[in-house]
């Protein structure tokens, strides 16, 4: 069932209906409200009747000619609707327009013409933020792990991180989102069934269901496998946020493994998380890459929950970690010690680092779980109850 309601304003009888099929194509909201006409004042029966629909969001399409009657009734939607999030969708030509609309009360500008990955990605963000607002104790936390450049270890923190969770805490599930998934060789699984089964069958899945697509590993986490074979079809970004919603009601804690995937269900997938740890090394071209990645993650308006983790991380003389955070542009939040030959032998075995838990880089493996669930409410309450009932 579509999560929000829109209403669409606009000049344009032929962008009307363009725009009410996206919306609709979106997956994640439905069109209530459709008009070619923009109040003027306040007490216009149009601004009644909107108010009355009591929409999340109202989509106020900007015309190329004349913007002026479409940034007035930002103004007065923004005076007289609230509580609902206003989105502009307009040219990227005029930077005056984009300005006059924002300072009208537009939570977002859209280019126009748009799509339905634009609207979904923005949708997106309303919600994500609106839940940050709420007490979230029935609903896991997501992390997201992507590479700066292939080999940076996002696959090797990923496994790693959601066994340390599901050792912690429980209820954990990894989510292999790879091009080509390398997750289930970690763990020396061999799963029937993967991602690309669960999203087929979205139209039918309940906790059930998505537990039956799950791999169990030995330790407790359930892995959604990665495909086996290069992918050849799209799967669109509604589709992928159906099934985060899914995940994110039925696991305390689901892990991402992004890998080198920068696609728009990648970037999505992202903007649902709590925290994206962006894997690089310590060398000149990893973290060129780092920046780049990070300012392609920003452009899609994920920023506040990106983070770097420097894996295989030596000390290097002359070497600093703010520079790692100026060539990067990100906080330095994890370091992860370089045991290479320890890392390439548990993934030739299956047998993953965190099973070997004497190690050094096991113990950096859990110290990033726990730095990552510090603030978490339940966690912060199960430890509080241990604590009183000693």
């Amino acid at each position: 069932m579509p999560e929000l309601s829109v209403a669409i304003v606009t000049a344009d009888n032929e962008q009307r209906a363009i725009l009410q099929v996206m919306v609709d194509g979106t997956s994640v909201a439905q069109v209530v409200y459709s008009g070619t006409t923009y109040p003027a004042v306040a007490n216009d029966p149009l601004v009644h009747r909107i108010q009355g629909m009591r929409p999340n969001v109202i989509l106020v399409d900007i015309p190329t000619e004349t913007a002026i009657p479409a940034l007035r009734a930002i103004e007065l939607f923004q005076q007289e609707v609230p509580n609902c999030a206003l989105f502009a969708i307009g040219s990227l030509v005029h930077p005056q327009v984009i300005v006059g609309a924002m300072r009208a009360g537009a939570r977002e500008y859209i280019e126009r013409p748009t799509t339905t990955t634009d609207l979904l990605e923005a949708f997106v963000r309303l919600t994500a933020s609106q839940r940050k607002q709420e007490p979230q104790v029935n609903r896991g936390i997501a992390f997201a792990v992507i590479n700066a450049k292939g080999g940076s270890g996002a696959t090797t923190v990923a496994v790693n991180l959601a066994l340390a969770l599901q050792a912690e805490h429980g209820g954990v599930a990894l989510v292999d989102m790879a091009p080509l998934g390398h997750a289930a060789l970690h763990l020396n699984l061999k799963p029937i069934f993967g991602l690309r089964d669960a999203i087929s069958n979205l139209h039918r899945m309940d906790s059930s269901l998505l537990e039956s697509f799950m791999t169990r590993h030995s330790g407790g986490l359930s892995v959604l496998a990665g495909s086996n074979q290069p992918q050849v079809t799209e799967v669109s970004s509604a589709e992928y946020a159906r099934l985060f919603d899914l995940l994110a009601n039925h696991y305390r804690y689901v892990v991402v493994d992004v890998s080198t995937r920068f696609d728009a269900a990648a970037r999505l997938v992202c903007s649902l998380t709590k925290t994206v740890l962006l894997v690089a090394h310590a060398d000149v071209a990893s973290l060129w890459s780092a920046g780049r990645v990070q300012q392609h993650l920003s452009d899609a308006g994920i920023r506040e929950q990106l983070v770097l983790v420097l894996n295989r991380f030596r000390k290097i003389p002359g070497f600093s970690e703010a520079e790692a955070e100026t060539a990067s542009g990100l906080k330095l939040f994890w370091k992860i010690p370089n045991q290479y030959f320890a890392v390439s032998s548990a993934i030739d075995r299956g047998v993953p680092l965190m099973q070997q838990s004497h190690t050094e880089i096991a113990r950096s493996f859990h110290g990033l779980a726990i730095r990552l669930t510090e603030n978490d409410i339940e966690v912060k309450r199960s430890a509080w109850s241990l604590f009183k009932t000693v």
